[in-house]
Formats: structure tokens, C-alpha cells, sequence
């Protein structure tokens, strides 16, 4: 649509152009032409007068000269008459004229002096006039001058009007060509167009009983329509075998889950139910640039994991939005099709009052809950205000989704991480029936960490309304019922993993969570892409012959700085890698309300600049900081650049980076040094397990990457690459539906 405007402005500023073009050249021609009409017709008037007024001048009858002049004063368009004698000294005057005797004097004695007619236009005021001045003779000489001014002010009144008239014209023209320029570019081109885009849009998102539109009437893209008609076909063709080869598929337990194959299988078991996601983050959020508005894909694991099963299972997804444009794209129920460019569900959008986020998000849930689960040794915060906001929200949450739910027999409901732990029990009590499970996504501490929490039965309580309770790990599944059968009164199956509280059963289970595989991580078709990815490493000022990669947000859990040490030792025990060897790291702002957060960011600054310091040599610097977010696409650049990526995380639930580096070597190439305290260390054999804590043993594992033969990384790789088709996001998810859709 923007398009379109500008187009119908570039054709009015032609318009206008050529309007004015020609406007300017007739207005010239017009003033010229009325102009020397008005000095033809004066100077025939005044050849007239001096048959009259030379006798007179000549015998000096000053009274019938007056006479003259006076008689003369009324006539049209004549303003009036003056006589000078030979010194330019008036006679007799039109006393109209006495305003302008300095000018008329000059134009007089001009006319004497040359012997010949003189004439100009001057401005009388807000009239202006045109003065003609002829010379009076005796029988020898010149003695005395007749002048006669004429009314011009008619000239500028009719060149006004013809701009005034061909200005209307322009107006009248240009809004009728706008007018009809929108017409016929909406409904000759961009109709069409929109049709086709629906088309193909509908088609590969295989919506059911969808009515195509008829293109047949749009002559001009008659021959695009057969092409599109036949791209439509073959996609249908395709879809159709890929449904019938996913559906196939269900039968075998040990062939490879893909979207399609979800798809059919939540066809299978939901049979028209719909799936209601609930998370604290969304997934996209839309931003303002100025007057344009654009959306990113935030960098979270949840999102990660999650997004790719919405696309292929649809429903709807509630979130808080947090984007400065995302109000202005939902529409009066706060709601938008998601993904942007190719919708497949629907994302309902929550807002929160700036005091609601400090309290509930960064207060409660990030240095409360967030510190406490995962054991870095950093000191939770809990206070009584942020607990009140937490509670608020989770409410508000909730009655979100009863909303969503209310016309729904049997909603299935899941609810994502600890932000949301009261959400389960506040849905329940409203809406029994409802099927509620809840992941989370972070580690669970042992009952004796967690029982420091002060709300700790609160948020127990609040979990327990849930139907299904998932963790990354057995370990967390064990930690969490261990806490429960602590803190609360409650009935605990350890042969079911089950807890009834108050007749109600939750089951706890481990689901592992993973990646869309391959999705988007197998060989890139573009063939432009290695140099795209040289291109990458040229403009860091990278020629070293060896890459390290670490990929995380700013977050102490994460372990950058003591990777950042065990990088040192290396180099240090190590020298022969100096000036061979360069570590990216990519580390984007994450929670920066939250001052730890702040500090831990100056740390790694402070870190790197000493780091390089100590180790510089001319243009090569050992660690490169880049905070900057990068979108999937290009961090799978640098993932196929490394030679091995770093995950240090002192506690982690899963850690995705893990998977995705894998997952991205279609080459089976590089190798991954990973930390023992993330879930992903318990599936990825295939990398170096290292204890982040202990700096010689990680500088000990990254030697060995940069020496492991090309044999022993395929085959490390390999293994690991075949743990992750196994067992990627769209099984994690096959077997989460399944398990929450046989409890109700």
C-alpha cells in the first residue's frame, strides 16, 4: 500500500510540473501581449491629444490646456493627462497624477530629449498604470512634452486569474488521476496480486477448505496465474504425499519426527481440540524504527523449542508483549497471526504496567526464582512487593486464558516456566475439566536449596494444579517431588511419579527438551554461502588459522568469565597458538534492569580488554566481544565457522546452544566442549565434558579439540548429530501432547 501512495504522488509532482511549466510560459505570452496593446492603443491616443493640445502649448493658453486636461480625466481607463513645457515643469496636471509627477517628470524629459515617445508602468499605489509621454514641437524644436496615463491594473487581475484558473485545473486533474490511478492499480494490479500471494499462502499453509480466489478476469496477469496455478498444484501434490508419508510414519516408533509428521500426529490425538501455550516471552515482538515497524525473534530457549511446534500444531499462544509497536499490529481483541510473513497461529498479546514487570519479572522471577534454581552461587532476593506483583500477574495470566478457553470442552493447556508457576492452580479452580500441564525450563534445586524460598508453599501449591509437571532431567524430577514431599502435605507414587494433594493427581515426568531438527540446520542450498560466511570472519579482522565460538546471553549462569579464564591458560600453557587462534564470543544484553546482570557485563568487559592486553600482538587480539543480537541465521554462520564451541554454563536446564552447534555441522566437523552441569551434557556424548570450575581441565579440553584428528570429530559429531535427529523438538512435543492428552 505504501507503494501505491508513492506512486500516485510521483504522478502528481509530474502533473504539477507540467502544469506549472505551461501555466509560466502563457502567463508570459498573455502579460506580453496585453502589454503591448496597451502601449499600441496609448500611443494612438496620444497622437490624437497632441493634434488638440500642440496649438494651445504653442500660442500659451494655460487655461484651455487645463481645459483639455480636465475634460480628458474621466475617460475609461485613462487616469488622466499632463502637460510639461520644455524644463519639464508641468502646465497643466490631472490632479489624479500629482502622486507620480517625479516618475511622469523623467518619463517627460526622457521623451524631450530624445525626441521620440516614452513610456513605462508604475505602481500608483495599489494601481498600477501605464505613463506614455510624447514631445510637443514648434515650427524648430521640441518645447514641451503631452503625457497620458493609462490604467493597467486590469494586466496583473487577468494574469492572476489565469493562475487561479489553471491551478483549479491542476486540482481538479490531479485528484480525478489519483483517484483513478488507486482504482485501477488496486483492482488491476494489486488485487490480483494480493489473490495470488492468498493463494500460495493458503496453499502452503494446506488450510483446510479454503476457497480460492477467481484470477481468471485479470487479463494482464493471465500468464502469471498459469504458473501460479501450477506451483499451487505441485505444492498441494507435495503436501498431500508428505501427509500420507508422515502418516505412515506414526506407525513407525523409529522413523524421524518431522513438523509434518507432528502435524498428522496431533491430528491423530487432538481431534479438533485446541492447544492454548502460555509463556512469559513471546515470540516475536514488533518494534518502531521511525515511521517503519518490524518485528525480531527474541533469543530464548523456550522460544526456540517452542515456536517451531505452534507453526506446526497452530492454536494459540498468549504472551506479554513487549515490543514498543506491538499494540499498534493486534487488532481490538489483542491478537495477530503469527509468523508474519506466513501466519500459522494466533498470538494473543498481554500487557503489563512498567510497575507489574519490575515486581513480577525482574523482581521475583529473575532475582528471585531465577538465582535460586540454578545454583551459580548467587545470592536470591525475595521481596514481599515483588511477591504481590508475581501473584498479580499470574493472575492476570490466568484470566487470559479462561478467557480463550471459555467455548472450549476439554482445552488443553500448557503452561511454560517458572514466571507462571501460580497459573496451573488459578486455572484449575475456575475451570476443573481443563487439561493443564506446565514445562520448566530451568533447573529444580534439591529441597534444601529451594526451602529457602519464604512463598515456597505458594509456588509449590501453585505447580501442583497442573495435571502434567515436565523437567529437562529425571534429576530435576527427582529434586522437585523430594521438595514437594517436604514442604507440602501430599500422597507420592514412586513407581508412578505421581503427587495427589487435595484429590488432585500430578504426574511428573522428564521430556528433554531439543531442537527443530533438521529444519533449517542441514547443507544451505544458497551458493553464495561459504563466501557469505568468509565475509563474516573478514570484516571481525579474523586470520587466524583456528576459531573458538561461544554463543550465550549475558547471564552470570552462563559461565563466561571463567571461560574467559580457562581461554588465558590455554594461551598461556599454550604459546604456540598465540596469533593462530581467535574466540568469538556473542554475548547479547539480557535483563539489564536487574544490576547484577549490569555488573556481571562490565566483568566480561574488563575480563576480555585485560585478556587481549596481555596476549596482543600487532592486529591479533585472542578474544572478540560481540554483544550485539544476532538473528538464527547468522549465528549458524559462525556455529559451521568454529572449529569448536565452548558451553560453560555453571547450571543449566538443557542449554540449546549445545544442540544447535551440533546441529549445524552438517559437515561432522568441530567439536563441542560442554559443561557437566547442563541437561545436555546427559544426552550429548559425543562432546568434551568438562567442569567449568576448573579452568586447567577446560584449557585441557580446548588443545584437544584444535589437535582431534578429522576422524575422531566425524565420528564424535556423527553421534551426536544422531542423538538430536532422534530426539528433536517435534518428538519432545509428540510426546509431551501424548501424555497430557491420556490424562484427560
Amino acid at each position: 500500500m505504501k507503494q501505491l501512495f508513492i506512486a500516485v504522488f510521483a504522478i502528481i509532482i509530474i502533473i504539477t510540473l507540467v502544469v506549472l511549466a505551461f501555466t509560466t510560459d502563457q502567463v508570459y505570452r498573455e502579460e506580453q501581449r496585453l502589454k503591448s496593446d496597451l502601449e499600441y492603443r496609448s500611443t494612438l491616443l496620444a497622437d490624437s491629444l497632441k493634434e488638440t493640445v500642440e496649438p494651445n502649448f504653442i500660442s500659451k493658453s494655460d487655461r484651455q490646456m487645463q481645459y483639455l486636461v480636465n475634460k480628458f480625466e474621466n475617460e475609461e481607463r485613462l487616469v488622466g493627462m499632463n502637460i510639461y513645457d520644455n524644463k519639464s515643469n508641468p502646465v497643466a496636471t490631472s490632479s489624479s497624477l500629482t502622486s507620480e509627477m517625479p516618475k511622469a517628470k523623467q518619463i517627460a524629459s526622457d521623451a524631450m530629449d530624445h525626441d521620440q515617445a516614452t513610456g513605462d508602468f508604475v505602481q500608483a499605489g495599489k494601481q498600477k498604470i501605464y505613463l506614455l509621454a510624447v514631445p510637443l514641437h514648434d515650427q524648430n524644436s521640441v518645447v514641451g512634452a503631452l503625457m497620458i496615463a493609462q490604467n493597467a491594473s486590469y494586466i496583473d487581475t487577468r494574469i492572476e486569474e489565469t493562475w487561479k484558473n489553471n491551478l483549479i485545473r491542476l486540482f481538479i486533474q490531479a485528484s480525478l488521476l489519483s483517484i483513478a490511478t488507486l482504482f485501477l492499480i488496486r483492482w488491476i494490479i494489486f488485487e490480483p496480486i494480493k489473490n495470488l500471494r492468498d493463494l500460495l499462502r493458503s496453499t502452503s499453509t494446506g488450510e483446510p477448505g479454503k476457497k480460492f480466489p477467481n484470477l481468471s478476469g485479470s487479463f494482464f496477469f493471465r500468464p502469471l496465474i498459469k504458473e501460479v496455478t501450477n506451483v499451487r498444484r505441485s505444492l498441494m501434490e507435495a503436501r498431500s504425499a508428505a501427509s500420507e508419508e508422515a502418516r505412515l510414519r506414526l506407525e513407525k516408533l523409529d522413523s524421524p519426527w518431522t513438523a509434518e509428521r507432528l502435524k498428522e500426529f496431533v491430528k491423530d490425538i487432538l481431534k479438533g481440540r485446541t492447544i492454548f501455550m502460555v509463556s512469559n516471552r513471546e515470540p516475536y515482538i514488533h518494534t518502531k524504527n521511525g515511521g517503519k515497524i518490524s518485528y525480531y525473534i527474541p533469543a530464548s530457549g523456550p522460544v526456540t523449542a517452542i515456536e517451531p511446534v505452534m507453526q506446526s500444531c497452530g492454536g494459540i499462544w498468549i504472551a506479554n508483549g513487549s515490543g514498543d509497536a506491538d499494540k499498534l499490529v493486534v487488532n481490538k481483541k489483542d491478537k495477530i497471526q503469527v509468523p508474519p510473513d506466513e501466519p500459522k497461529y494466533t498470538l494473543r498479546r498481554i500487557w503489563l504496567t512498567d510497575e507489574e514487570e519490575t515486581g513480577y519479572y525482574y523482581g521475583f522471577s529473575n532475582e528471585g526464582l531465577w538465582p535460586l534454581c540454578h545454583i551459580a552461587h548467587n545470592r536470591p532476593t525475595f521481596r514481599k512487593e515483588d511477591w504481590e506483583e508475581y501473584k498479580k500477574v499470574n493472575q492476570k495470566f490466568a484470566d487470559t486464558v479462561l478467557d480463550e478457553i471459555k467455548n472450549h470442552d476439554r482445552p488443553i493447556v500448557l503452561v511454560q516456566d517458572y514466571q507462571l508457576a501460580l497459573v496451573p492452580r488459578m486455572i484449575k479452580a475456575k475451570r476443573p475439566g481443563a487439561v493443564v500441564g506446565l514445562f520448566w525450563h530451568i533447573p529444580w534445586p534439591n529441597s534444601e536449596s529451594f526451602s529457602i524460598c519464604p512463598t515456597k508453599k505458594e509456588i509449590l501449591d501453585g505447580m501442583m494444579g497442573a495435571d502434567l509437571i515436565g523437567f529437562h532431567t529425571q534429576l530435576y524430577c527427582n529434586n522437585f517431588i523430594e521438595t514437594v514431599g517436604r514442604e507440602l502435605e501430599s500422597l507420592i507414587d514412586f513407581e508412578q511419579f505421581t503427587i495427589t494433594r487435595n484429590n488432585h493427581i500430578s504426574y511428573i515426568k522428564p521430556f528433554p527438551i531439543s531442537i527443530a531438527f533438521p529444519n533449517g540446520f542441514d547443507e544451505p542450498k544458497n551458493e553464495n554461502y561459504k563466501k557469505e560466511c568468509k565475509e563474516l570472519v573478514d570484516n571481525l579482522g579474523i586470520k587466524t588459522k583456528f576459531i573458538g565460538l561461544g554463543v550465550d546471553r549475558m547471564d552470570y549462569i552462563k559461565g563466561i568469565l571463567e571461560r574467559l579464564k580457562a581461554i588465558e591458560i590455554f594461551l598461556t600453557q599454550n604459546p604456540s597458538y598465540k596469533e593462530n587462534f581467535t574466540f568469538i564470543q556473542i554475548a547479547p544484553p539480557s535483563r539489564t534492569k536487574i544490576k547484577k546482570m549490569v555488573d556481571l557485563s562490565e566483568a566480561v568487559d574488563t575480563e576480555v580488554n585485560r585478556i587481549n592486553s596481555l596476549f596482543k600482538k600487532g592486529q591479533w587480539k585472542p578474544i572478540i566481544l560481540l554483544k550485539k543480537l544476532h538473528s538464527h541465521e547468522e549465528v549458524k554462520k559462525f556455529y559451521r565457522l568454529a572449529d569448536f564451541c565452548l558451553v560453560t554454563s555453571l547450571h543449566d536446564g538443557m542449554n540449546l546452544v549445545a544442540k544447535e552447534y551440533a546441529a549445524s555441522r552438517y559437515d561432522e566437523k568441530g567439536v563441542l566442549i560442554l559443561s557437566q552441569y547442563t541437561g545436555a551434557s546427559k544426552e550429548l556424548k559425543g562432546a568434551l565434558i568438562v567442569n567449568p570450575y576448573n579452568g586447567e581441565q577446560t584449557a585441557d579440553a580446548i588443545r584437544e579439540a584444535l589437535e582431534m584428528s578429522i576422524k575422531e570429530q566425524t565420528k564424535r559429531m556423527r553421534n551426536m548429530r544422531e542423538t538430536i535427529r532422534n530426539y528433536n523438538v517435534y518428538r519432545w512435543s509428540a510426546e509431551l501432547l501424548k501424555t497430557i492428552v491420556n490424562l484427560g
